[in-house]
């Protein structure tokens, strides 16, 4: 017979994925994607992390925040299967569960407590923003380390492929840069370079897509020599003279 439990939200994610198009289909594939749990009342207490930072990795329980009114599946399609073969639920990562939680392995960069506010800072993640987090725990690395583990149908992913910058986007970065004082280069880099497109795109060359990062769109294009970076839109508070002058830039070559 099976029961109902309730589960209390003990934090929400701050991430640079504003979106789900382009978050990694695992964790640690991007290694310059960031982001900060803040625990909320009543777990906002500095005491409840007394002893993390002796880890270098923690495991992140989480909601599947926006699936949460689509019906669970007993069969999906896996991303690495092409999108075409079915697969048990229970045997895939889907989204689309009976239960829709989530778990990652993030590294674990810094603990900090600003007034009544704190937060963890964690790298490598493929959590979407304002994610709900349920629980967390040090990884173990005697214990979650199985190296004779075998993968299935989901082996080592691809290289990445190369990612290549305008003129425009580059000066675009520099500007991004000076303002917020966050490189995005090495981001975009391994964001757009798994290729987030769908496998139905995959041979489609010259089509834009966009990727929101932090504040930022990423305007980019598949060409047959890579992926082509050719725009960053910005957001509003970025100075608009500076906009400008990396347009002209671009216009004077």
């Amino acid at each position: 017979m099976s029961k109902h439990f309730q589960f209390q939200q003990i934090g929400i994610v701050h991430s640079c994925y504003k979106e789900k198009f382009g978050i990694p289909r695992q964790p640690g594939l991007v290694t310059e994607s960031s982001a900060a749990i803040e625990l909320l009342p009543p777990y906002n207490r500095a005491d409840t992390l007394d002893g993390l930072e002796g880890f270098s990795h923690i495991w992140v329980h989480f909601v599947f925040h926006q699936c949460i009114q689509e019906n669970w599946k007993a069969k999906v399609r896996p991303p690495r299967l092409g999108g075409k073969k079915k697969v048990g639920v229970f045997a895939s990562r889907a989204t689309h569960r009976p239960n829709p939680i989530g778990l990652s392995v993030v590294a674990l960069n810094g603990i900090r407590i600003e007034g009544k506010r704190v937060f963890i800072d964690i790298l490598g993640i493929d959590l979407l923003d304002q994610t709900p987090v349920l629980d967390i725990k040090p990884y173990l690395p005697y214990a979650d380390s199985l190296p004779n583990a075998t993968g299935g149908f989901a082996p080592t992913p691809a290289p990445l492929k190369p990612v290549h910058f305008t003129e425009l986007a580059q000066n675009r970065i520099n500007v991004y840069k000076e303002q917020y004082h966050r490189d995005l280069r090495p981001l975009i880099e391994q964001v757009i370079g798994q290729d987030p497109r769908p496998s139905y795109l995959i041979s489609k060359l010259d089509k834009k897509h966009g990727n929101k990062l932090w504040n930022t769109n990423v305007i980019w294009t598949a060409k047959k020599d890579g992926l082509w970076i050719t725009d960053i839109e910005f957001p509003e508070e970025v100075n608009n003279e500076q906009v400008k002058n990396a347009q002209r830039l671009q216009d004077c070559e």
